[in-house]
Order: structure tokens, then C-alpha cells, then sequence
């Protein structure tokens, strides 16, 4: 297997990022402040903010970065465009493909400035719409088997698996397959519970995961806009995580002002909900902390009217004191940009210093002029909540010279301690294991990374391919 990674846009975003921002904020970045009670630097604001992504770089003999103890290796590669992941009970793993949004009008000369300048970090494949499923049929770690468990979606992105019900949230609804364990090929279309909103769609990915007990799914929905620049009227039903009835499709907003609430999981012994959310954009390199938290029922997060609990957005219009004053912190501090897509609970079966918290896929973003992110992040637990630093995990998608070869999405965490990471960049899903786990990691079966193309991959001489707006979250 080859990784499929082939590149077009602007190769070099740093001379036109500079001539682009003589008009704009040119401070000096400061320390990315984590935890729970984060120092916030004031706002900064000028004609346009720091955009830069990363020239892409291939891996060559590298893999990704993981701690001692640990191996990493490629189990399936040649994806098209993998978001999130779901392991399955008899081992099995389902991959959502897909790309969304696009629907978002560019009515500002930075709308313009900033999609050429994303385009630089994501793949040129045509995203999947489909699900993938990876069989590893002697337990040797090796996923020999890669079929299409279902196709014809739209940009699936969140998969939850309840009893014999398989659900995906497409960006424009959530849907229901019929499971059976070791099935490989769904029997049918799937039915839907119930439509999301996905107008504009600026923020277009639908995270899901189901309630403990499975009565109900979670779904996050992200906002129209940044701040509101498209009015309040695009914004109804956005920025919320729903709760919905399986059984009827009835759903309420669970938790409002949540602005890109971008992966859930269930905290385990708790069964709390919590989310990683991508905040605002333009307020400076190190303005807004992207968070993990959990989430309250009926709690209000702050967007957009303030951001960490009370610290107004001086750019909202009319402001609205009473919400801010009911304006949930968040928990944790990921640090500004870093554009968290994934998370998930780690287990004892993982190991080490590893055993107690959640891992979190950051997939890097453009909002800033030095990268951040780019890598998995463990956040460690203590008494039930995020105690201390993040950790690296996985790093080494972003090289030492600035360039990237790849960006981590969906994180899910298997109940053999093996960690599976969905690589979008790199169009790749790795697996990280404990080197003494009772189950040794499988030699890899990729050949080195490469830039190779499928048929789905455009020519370089094809006009670049704009990404879709926001991304999965600004990322």
C-alpha cells in the first residue's frame, strides 16, 4: 500500500501570508497558555489576521512520533479523505470519508484570501462519501481486508454504534443502518432519524456519539460564521449540541453556544458528555483557546456574544449582557488554533502514564503565522477532571523546517489499548499499540509514505481545489 497524498494550490503561503498582512496584527506570539484557568492575552485586531498553513512534506522513511514503549504503524492507506473512526465489538474498524460545506458565499476580500491559503494543507482527493471497513482477520495487527461498507452518504463524519443500530451524521442528516457483528457490506440504504442543519454550512462536520445507556445521540453542530458576519438569522440552530430520540428523531438543544463542537465521547464511570470545541478566528495568534470541556445540560458556552465564560466579543452586535452572565468557562485549555478534531477516553489497556485521560486529535489550523497543533495530544485525568499539561502522543506531522506531512482528525481509542488515529492529509489511518501489549503490533504493510495519486486525485495542471469552508472547524 502506498499513501495517497498529492498536493496543488499555492505551494508557498509565507510570501503572499507577509505582503497580505502589512495592514494587519504583527505581534510577537506569546506562550500557548493550557488547563483550566488560562492567562488570556487582550484582543487583537487589524485589516486581516495571520493565515499561514505549512507546505506540504512527504514522509519518505519517517512515521509519525510516538513514546517509548509504543509502535505506530499505517493500517490502511489510498483513503479518501478519513474523518473519524469507529471500532467495532469483534475488532473491526469503520472509517467515514467524506468532504463538506462548500455552500458558504465569499463575500469579502479575506473569505478570498483565506480559502487560497488553506487550500495549501488539504489533500486533493475526492472525499469518499462512504464508509470503509478494516477486517484484521488472524488478529496479527495487519488489516488485510479493506471493503466499502456503505456509500452514497454526504460527507459522513460522526459514527456511533447502539446495540444493532450503526449511526452516521452526514452534514445534512443523521441515519441508521442495521448491524450484525462481522457484518462487511450494509444490507441496505440506511433511514433517516432526522434532518441537520446544513444550509451554508460553514462549519459542516456533525459529530455524534450516544448517550451511555444509548437512549439518546448527540450530535455537534457548528456555527454559519466566525462571528455572526452573515446575521443572526443564519445562526438559528447552530453552534448547539442536540440531543436526539432515536426512536422518534425528536431533538432539543442539549447545550447552546457551543461554536464548532467538533467530536464527543462519553467520560466513562461518569457517563458525562464532553466535547473539544474550535473557537473564534481574528482576535490574535493566541486569542481564542480552543477547549475541551464537559458539557452541561442547558449550559450556554458564550458564542458568540463572549468567549471562556465572560470576556466579551467587542464584535457582536447587539450585545446581550444576560447571556453573557450565564456564560459557561470551559474546562480545559487546548491553546489557541490548534483545531481539535478528535477525542476520545483512553483505558488501562493503553498503558504507561497513558491510562487516565483523553487522547485529542489536533489537526492544526490556519489562523495563526507559527503552526500549532498537528499532532495527538494526551491531556491527563485526576479525580475525574483534566489535571496538568497536554502530552504529545503522536507528533512529528509538523517537521522541524515548518512543513507538515500530515494532520490528525478522528482519535478513538480500542478496547485492547490500541489507539487509531484518522489521518486526512495523508489519507491514511494509523494505530498505535504498546510494544508489550499481549497483542504485538504487526510489522507495517505501507510502503514508505509517497505522493502517489489515485484516480480520484486531480492533475497539477487542474485549478486548485478550494476547501471546504471552514474545514472541519477552521482547521
Amino acid at each position: 500500500m502506498k499513501f495517497t497524498r498529492k498536493y496543488i494550490g499555492i505551494r508557498y503561503a509565507a510570501p503572499l501570508t507577509l505582503l497580505l498582512l502589512a495592514g494587519g496584527a504583527q505581534a510577537a506570539d506569546s506562550g500557548q497558555e493550557y488547563g483550566p484557568d488560562p492567562e488570556l492575552p487582550e484582543p487583537q485586531r487589524g485589516l486581516l489576521p495571520n493565515m499561514t498553513v505549512p507546505e506540504p512534506a512527504e514522509w519518505g522513511d519517517m512515521k509519525p512520533t510516538v513514546p517509548d514503549s509504543y509502535t505506530i504503524t499505517a493500517i490502511a492507506t489510498d483513503l479518501k479523505v478519513p474523518r473519524q473512526t469507529l471500532v467495532l465489538p469483534n475488532g473491526d474498524i469503520l472509517v467515514a470519508e467524506g468532504k463538506g460545506g462548500g455552500k458558504a458565499p465569499k463575500s469579502r476580500p479575506k473569505d478570498f484570501i483565506a480559502g487560497l491559503i488553506q487550500s495549501q494543507g488539504t489533500t486533493s482527493v475526492k472525499g469518499g462519501d462512504r464508509l470503509t471497513l478494516l477486517h484484521d482477520g488472524d488478529g496479527d495487527g495487519t488489516y488485510e481486508d479493506q471493503t466499502v461498507f456503505a456509500e452514497d452518504l454526504n460527507a459522513p463524519y460522526g459514527l456511533a454504534l447502539v446495540d444493532d443500530d450503526l449511526y452516521v451524521a452526514n452534514q445534512d442528516s443523521l441515519v441508521r443502518f442495521d448491524y450484525e457483528e462481522g457484518q462487511t457490506e450494509a444490507s441496505g440504504p440506511p433511514e433517516v432519524i432526522t434532518p441537520l442543519p446544513s444550509r451554508i454550512n460553514h462549519h459542516w462536520t456533525k459529530a455524534l456519539t450516544a448517550s451511555a445507556d444509548g437512549d439518546y445521540l448527540y450530535v455537534g453542530i457548528g456555527s454559519n460564521s466566525n462571528i455572526t458576519e452573515r446575521g443572526m438569522a443564519a445562526e438559528v440552530n447552530r453552534a448547539e449540541i442536540w440531543e436526539i430520540d432515536p426512536e422518534t428523531g425528536a431533538h432539543r438543544a442539549y447545550a447552546t453556544g457551543v461554536r464548532n463542537p467538533t467530536a464527543l465521547t462519553i467520560q466513562p464511570d461518569s457517563d458525562e458528555l464532553w466535547a473539544v470545541v474550535n473557537e473564534r478566528d481574528e482576535l490574535g495568534p493566541n486569542l481564542v483557546p480552543d477547549y475541551l470541556t464537559s458539557i452541561q445540560e442547558g449550559g450556554f458556552y458564550g458564542w458568540p456574544y463572549s468567549y471562556w465564560g465572560q470576556h466579551v466579543d467587542p464584535r457582536v452586535k447587539p450585545e446581550n449582557p444576560e447571556l453573557v452572565e450565564s456564560a459557561i468557562a470551559p474546562d480545559y485549555s487546548l491553546g489557541s488554533h490548534h483545531a481539535p478534531l478528535g477525542v476520545d477516553f483512553s483505558n488501562t489497556a493503553v498503558g504507561g502514564e497513558f491510562t487516565n485521560g483523553v487522547f485529542v486529535g489536533e489537526h492544526g489550523s490556519w489562523n495563526r503565522a507559527d503552526p500549532v497543533g498537528y499532532k495527538v495530544v494526551f491531556v491527563p485525568f485526576e479525580n475525574g477532571e483534566p489535571s496538568g499539561d497536554p502530552v504529545d502522543f503522536v507528533s512529528g506531522f509538523l517537521t522541524g523546517e515548518g512543513k507538515t506531512r500530515g494532520r490528525p482528525v478522528g482519535v478513538t481509542v480500542a478496547p485492547d489499548g490500541s489507539v487509531i488515529i484518522a489521518d486526512d492529509m495523508t489519507n491514511a489511518i494509523w494505530r498505535v499499540t504498546r510494544d508489550d501489549a499481549n497483542a504485538q503490533p504487526a510489522e507495517s504493510a505501507t510502503e514508505a509514505p509517497s505522493a502517489s495519486s489515485n484516480e480520484e486525485a486531480t492533475s497539477p495542471e487542474d485549478e486548485p481545489e478550494m476547501p471546504e469552508d471552514g474545514y472541519a472547524g477552521d482547521a
